[in-house]
């Protein structure tokens, strides 16, 4: 994520000397820079960059709904087999892994960051890396993997925009390359999770940056996230393709909060934290074991996925794309008709979800944030049945505690599950606070603790 280097541009405006002594810097402080005309050339740059790359990550998104499209529903009609046959998927994920496995194998960059490792900051992808980041997140997507497209477009966003400014200055300041490198990703998913100030405070979380520093890396980022939102919402007026942004549909109104949900709250962060732990501990393992033969095992790894998919929907009569791709369209679908989902197949999409997940996770290249929104969502749907729990804080909790398991990002969890949810949102809030707090401490219990190397590279 191209919002790892800005230590680099703390490090510019902190009050330490470059050279090491106790005295103080002699470059300007954060808010005489806020002041300067080179800020202000910078706000303009935010601008001018944020209408291209909202534009292209528009136009991937479109292509990946039309591709899928493509290879899950005309494809099957065109060879004589009517709406998509429940074995379909295993040729469909067995070609996407093989995709995936040859551009990590052999092209620069391995094709991104392995989303195994989490939502972390990395540094924007170079000119030779971007081609590989691209084709991995199609074969990942387009095919049906189980991740989601966010962590991609936010390595694009930040790539291209560094590449933008290189062009336009031969040397520019590390600094200033690190501030249009996040304002690239912020344009790039200025819609994709319904707000674009989720997907700022997703970016600023994950970077950890604060002070001064903050403001100067926000207001940027801000503009470029308002100026892709415009372009996303003039885009699809003018295509008339339809929206690429997370929306939930209306559900039931909810009262207040009750003695006995606080209770389902601690209940739900503690299993979400049982959960969420298991799959990236064991992600990591398989990816090991994936590295060692990457083409067979990662072609591999997308049959494992696509029979979990046609057991899914041999078992409970519903569609595979429940278990297949990353969520984002099957969530507000799976909240919309609630009653179609008996407990039993909750409990089977859950488990064959979860799988698929842990295997994307380590072999395929993608992001981590909508199929755990699914799993806590879908989690929460079984539960809510249950004496002291209904629906909507049901789901609300889920999805914030699966949210910040798998992201470690408290805030950014919270907002995921409060402010998709509308009108309901106010009132669950002090349920999803509770919810993530316990998951996110009894996940960071449930880890393995820190070394002095995680120290240092925290650090």
């Amino acid at each position: 994520m191209s919002a790892g280097t800005t230590g680099n541009h703390q490090a510019a405006t902190s009050g330490a000397s470059q050279d090491g002594s106790d005295g103080p810097a002699a470059g300007p402080s954060p808010a005489e820079l806020l002041r300067s005309p080179a800020y202000l050339r910078l706000l303009a740059l935010a601008a001018v960059i944020g209408v291209p790359i909202s534009a292209l990550a528009y136009g991937f998104l479109q292509g990946v709904a039309v591709l899928q499209e493509a290879l899950f529903v005309r494809l099957p009609a065109a060879l004589g087999l009517g709406p998509s046959p429940a074995w379909w998927p295993l040729p469909v994920l067995a070609v996407g892994g093989l995709l995936v496995g040859a551009t990590i194998r052999y092209l620069p960059g391995h094709g991104g960051h392995s989303p195994a490792d989490g939502f972390a900051p990395h540094p924007p992808p170079t000119a030779r890396e971007l081609p590989g980041v691209v084709l991995a997140a199609a074969g990942t997507l387009v095919f049906g993997a189980v991740l989601g497209p966010e962590a991609p477009l936010i390595a694009i966003g930040g790539g291209l925009a560094v590449l933008a400014v290189r062009a336009a200055r031969s040397s520019p300041a590390p600094s200033a390359v690190t501030v249009v490198a996040s304002t690239g990703s912020f344009a790039a998913i200025s819609t994709l999770l319904g707000s674009p100030l989720l997907g700022a405070f997703l970016l600023m979380e994950a970077a950890g940056i604060g002070g001064a520093t903050l403001g100067l890396v926000l207001l940027p980022g801000l503009l470029a996230s308002g100026i892709g939102s415009l372009i996303f919402l003039g885009l699809d007026s003018l295509t008339g393709l339809g929206t690429v942004s997370l929306a939930l549909p209306g559900l039931p109104d909810f009262a207040h909060p009750t003695v006995a949900q606080f209770g389902w709250a601690v209940v739900i962060g503690i299993a979400a934290a049982l959960l969420g732990t298991t799959i990236s501990r064991l992600a990591l393992r398989v990816r090991d074991l994936v590295d060692r033969s990457r083409l067979l095992l990662t072609t591999l790894a997308g049959l494992v996925v696509a029979a979990l998919a046609t057991l899914y929907a041999l078992t409970t009569g519903h569609s595979s794309s429940d278990v297949l791709f990353s969520g984002q369209e099957a969530l507000p679908a799976l909240l919309a008709d609630p009653a179609r989902y008996s407990v039993g197949a909750l409990v089977v999409l859950v488990v064959c979800k979860g799988l698929g997940y842990l295997i994307c996770l380590s072999a395929f290249r993608g992001g981590p944030i909508f199929p755990a929104m699914f799993l806590g969502a879908a989690g929460g749907l079984a539960l809510a049945p249950l004496p002291g729990l209904s629906l909507v804080p049901a789901v609300a909790m889920g999805i914030g505690a699966m949210s910040v398991v798998m992201l470690r990002l408290p805030l950014t969890s919270v907002l995921l599950a409060v402010l998709l949810l509308a009108d309901d949102g106010l009132v669950v809030t002090p349920l999803v606070i509770v919810a993530v707090v316990v998951a996110h401490v009894a996940a960071a219990r449930l880890g393995p603790a820190p070394g002095p190397a995680h120290e240092a590279a925290a650090a």
